[in-house]
């Protein structure tokens, strides 16, 4: 089974990314899994029809035992969870979710497997995935913004902490200056590649207001056809290597360079 964890600066475009990845797995016939590890808990929701279900955590407290449902294209969804703000580590939920799942859930026939992880890995808790040995590959989403790029470069530079393969960056636009140039230069720098170029485009909001990923409320518009491409890319991929981060005051002087 692929397993692969997709970190990136909270509010980028983790989610959407994601989600959009699990429909397009599914839609193309894999059997899927969307590891929602962010304790809002809403990234599988566009996955479900709008619907926001009870976290891992939450069926645990309470003595539930439906804690897997299922989504577009038979996608298997769980959200971990995590506690109130300022009360505990948002990791734990992810670290218990986790090895549960792994161990009565988790199965040798299914093909996909994404956690959709927030912020960047410095917390030991959203490294789990990695530190657990349940993801072996990791994707970073960024855009051609400072901020953005110094999130990924950290979470880069936690991924050579932990000796963890990267599979590449992905770029979801902000529609900055040269965007695609600067984002690929930071890969290269980075010792890894652009794996793929999401546009910007009004119809991610329409399908998400909806309820729904592009990939199922809009199939035939070409932003469907931008992570049908970067699926593919990240199917056929076999080029993995941990990263070397760059120094971050470096950072802002690559972007004075490719502008």
């Amino acid at each position: 089974m692929r397993q692969m964890a997709i970190y990136g600066k909270g509010g980028i475009g983790k989610s959407t990314v994601s989600a959009n990845l699990a429909a397009f797995f599914a839609e193309s016939g894999l059997s899927t899994w969307y590891i929602g590890c962010d304790p809002k808990s809403d990234g599988s929701m566009t996955l479900l029809n709008g619907r926001k279900v009870p976290t891992f955590l939450e069926q645990m407290k309470d003595g539930g035992t439906e804690v897997v449902f299922t989504g577009f294209g038979g996608v298997k969804c769980v959200e971990t969870g995590g506690p109130l703000a300022g009360v505990g580590c948002a990791g734990r939920g992810i670290i218990v979710a986790v090895q549960t799942l792994a161990r009565d859930h988790f199965r040798e026939e299914d093909d996909v497997l994404i956690y959709d992880v927030p912020g960047d890995v410095v917390c030991g808790g959203f490294a789990a995935p990695l530190r657990e040995k349940f993801a072996n590959e990791v994707y970073i989403v960024t855009s051609g913004e400072y901020l953005a790029l110094y999130a990924a470069n950290n979470i880069a530079k936690g991924l050579a902490n932990l000796d963890v393969a990267l599979g590449g960056i992905i770029c979801n636009s902000r529609e900055v200056e040269n965007e695609r140039a600067a984002v690929a230069e930071f890969a290269r720098r980075i010792g890894s590649r652009l794996i793929g170029f999401i546009p910007r485009s009004a119809v991610v909001r329409d399908c998400e207001n909806r309820g729904m990923t592009v990939v199922e409320c809009s199939p035939a518009d070409p932003q469907a056809d931008a992570y049908r491409q970067l699926g593919r890319a990240i199917l056929e991929n076999r080029q993995m290597s941990v990263p070397t981060p760059m120094d971050p005051e470096d950072i802002r002087a690559m972007l004075r360079e490719t502008r």
